[in-house]
């Protein structure tokens, strides 16, 4: 059994001919339609298949037609040669005489005929502030299990666009498990079916279409988005390798490049901030080793709408153009601060929203998401609302007007791309009325036309994708973004888990981790700085606060620790990652990234800098449980025969940790405690 081979399975249409005979049809299918004349099955053959090259990858393509009516499907599946993910999608269109009506349209829809006495499932779910729960169950026989996101923009919090589905018993290293994930930021629906008797295990994922079915007219193609695979005979950790590999290679704009450490200003100085409050930032994060300076929101809006600290997040949206008031000089001379000190510069921006205080509300009512014959529903602040992106205007409009922002900064390097309102009105001035159901699929294709014109102007400029948090956490954002914002949580304790749950499926060097404030600003828990750069460390290391509230001693650790970082970052952000003990399972979590052959005997991976951190590295990170704990830990990741010797970074008292073989063992001394060590293959 391979991904491929899953990938390829016969694909699963409303009203097929069962192979038993004429008296049964696929009722649970991923493609269902009502034909012109009201006509509800389809009977598709098989017409022709082509494979191709593209790019180094393989590509299938199958092409099928309905029996009697002028409906075709095409689906299309690509491989790679350096990694087990596989693609899939398709495309769907038909010549009959009027609109057809889309009830369903999954990307991936067939049988996995892995016989199993039990199939489970592996989720992420959450909300703001507490994203990425692992979240496990069982598929009883005769059982539906559906995992849907509904809610437009932030869909990563309800439900995750990724699952893993298990055949019989499973862990981190053993056990059949495929990795479903849809490149996807709208809405989504996965589902996994059990027959009856067990004997049958059916897996759809694509497009939520609860809200009303898609209106397709003749002559045009519907595409669906994108399904990645996984299959591994070897545990949900490969599939998570797996994902990991394809993202960095296949996926994300600059997934094979080193992603900076960077100081956000967010909850360093919120709204309120002149520029020598953030050219002091500039210097604590130069001082302290950064190399990016992020100017978070505040920055923008004039008049009665400028944003500022008064009005804070009620007003402005919209109006992409400076707050003079705030900053006489500009952005640029923002930018050019941040190059004299040697450091790049970025911009948060939150383009598909609008605050109905704005002068864009005012000029263009027509242009938000909105029911005609409703009274608004007002979001974030009792102003924010989503624009609406099916129409071309609202997005020549956002492009131009942040096009000219980003032209005052010819050094820009980095753009934080926000969202933080669900679609909460779901109706369109320029749909037509019987087209409205097409608003949620449609939004996110104009989302992502508007994601290609940023990144074909300006494809060096590296994008986090933000959204309250971590609700573009998806492989849809991806490939536009080469990180996403994991949570607004920034409490290093909550984010041993929020991290845990994603890396089941994104790779390291997505996930931006930033050391913050003690007491955190969320949870006003109190952490030792030591505690909170070894978890941000475990990710894309960064800065969340005002470096002139750190005490000198604790500049001098943060020098360390940033220069220790630097050293081991090759390795996190783009080696194998090993899941060793779990947070949901111990007092303790524990990672290792491992770089290259010399750790597993994989071939080596080096980046796209040319630079090679450690053969690996491991993270113990202690939870909030009292007194000391004995830590035994197998290193899995390591080859057998591998010969290592063992240091301990960022620590002024090291654990003195024991190394025999792949055996690592050392004391946790309390709540918080956490160690960082390195390992060198000796040949």
């Amino acid at each position: 059994m391979s991904g491929l081979e899953i990938a390829l399975a016969g694909y699963l249409a409303f009203g097929q001919l069962l192979p038993q005979g004429q008296h049964e049809i696929v009722k649970h299918a991923g493609l269902q339609a009502i034909h012109a004349d009201g006509a509800v099955t389809l009977r598709l053959r098989e017409e022709g298949k082509a494979v191709r090259d593209e790019n180094g990858a393989t590509v299938t393509t199958v092409r099928y037609k309905d029996e009697r009516y002028p409906f075709e499907v095409t689906r299309h599946v690509k491989s790679w040669s350096d990694c087990d993910a596989v693609e899939t999608w398709v495309e769907i269109k038909h010549s009959e005489d009027g609109p057809v009506k889309l009830l369903r349209a999954d990307s991936f829809a067939s049988a996995v005929d892995v016989p199993a006495k039990e199939v489970g499932v592996l989720s992420l779910t959450g909300k703001w502030a507490r994203e990425a729960n692992v979240s496990e169950s069982k598929v009883a026989n005769g059982q539906i299990v559906e995992l849907a996101s509904k809610a437009g923009t932030r869909n990563a919090w309800e439900s995750n666009a990724a699952m893993m589905v298990s055949f019989g018993p499973s862990d981190e290293e053993s056990g059949q498990v495929l990795g479903v994930a849809l490149e996807w930021t709208g809405t989504t629906s996965r589902r996994i079916r059990r027959s009856w008797d067990g004997k049958r295990t059916e897996v759809f994922a694509g497009v939520d279409m609860t809200t009303g079915p898609y209106t397709l007219d003749p002559g045009k193609v519907f595409t669906t988005p994108r399904a990645v695979l996984v299959w591994s005979a070897k545990g949900r950790g490969e599939v998570s390798r797996q994902f990991h590999r394809w993202a960095r290679n296949h996926l994300m704009p600059h997934g094979r490049e080193l992603h900076p450490v960077l100081l956000n200003s967010w909850e360093g100085s919120y709204f309120s901030f002149t520029e020598k409050t953030l050219t002091d930032m500039m210097d604590g994060v130069k001082e302290m080793g950064g190399e990016m300076f992020v100017l978070d929101d505040g920055w923008f809006g004039r008049g009665k709408y400028a944003r500022d600290d008064k009005n804070q997040d009620k007003t402005g949206l919209g109006d992409w153009y400076v707050n003079e008031e705030k900053l006489p000089r500009g952005l640029g001379y923002l930018a050019d601060e941040a190059a004299r000190r040697g450091l790049k510069f970025g911009l948060w921006v939150e383009p598909e929203m609008v605050n109905t205080r704005s002068w864009l509300a005012e000029e263009h009512p027509e242009w938000l998401l909105r029911e005609e014959k409703r009274p608004l529903a007002l979001g974030r602040g009792g102003t924010q609302l989503v624009l609406d992106y099916t129409n071309p205007a609202v997005r020549d409009r956002i492009f131009s007007d942040l096009d000219k922002v980003y032209s005052s900064i010819p050094s820009l390097a980095y753009i934080k791309w926000d969202s933080n309102q669900n679609i909460v009105n779901p109706g369109s001035t320029f749909l037509p009325a019987d087209r409205q159901p097409n608003l949620w699929y449609d939004y996110t294709i104009g989302l992502y036309d508007l994601l290609a014109r940023f990144q074909a102007k300006r494809p060096h400029v590296m994008v986090q994708a933000c959204a309250s948090g971590g609700g573009h956490m998806d492989f849809g954002f991806l490939r536009y973004a080469d990180e996403f914002w994991t949570s607004d949580d920034t409490d290093p304790y909550m984010r041993v888990f929020i991290q845990w749950g994603a890396s089941q499926f994104y790779p390291a060097c997505a996930m931006a981790c930033h050391v913050t404030a003690s007491p955190n600003h969320q949870t006003k828990r109190e952490t030792p700085l030591k505690y909170r750069f070894d978890v941000a460390m475990c990710g894309r290391m960064g800065f969340e606060l005002h470096p002139k509230d750190l005490k000198p001693d604790e500049i001098e650790f943060a020098k360390r620790a940033v220069s220790d970082y630097k050293r081991i970052r090759p390795t996190v952000q783009q080696g194998d990652l090993y899941r060793l003990a779990s947070p949901y399972e111990n007092p303790y979590s524990a990672l290792m990234y491992v770089n290259g052959e010399r750790g597993t005997g994989n071939g080596e991976r080096g980046t796209g800098n040319g630079e090679r951190g450690p053969d690996a590295v491991v993270f113990v990170l202690g939870l909030k449980d009292n007194g000391e704990k004995p830590v035994s830990l197998n290193l899995t990741g390591l080859a057998e025969n591998a010969n290592c010797k063992i240091s301990e970074i960022n620590a002024a008292d090291p654990h003195g940790a024991a190394l025999e073989g792949r055996n690592l063992r050392l004391t946790l001394r309390g709540p918080y405690d956490s160690a960082v060590f390195v390992l060198t293959r000796i040949d």
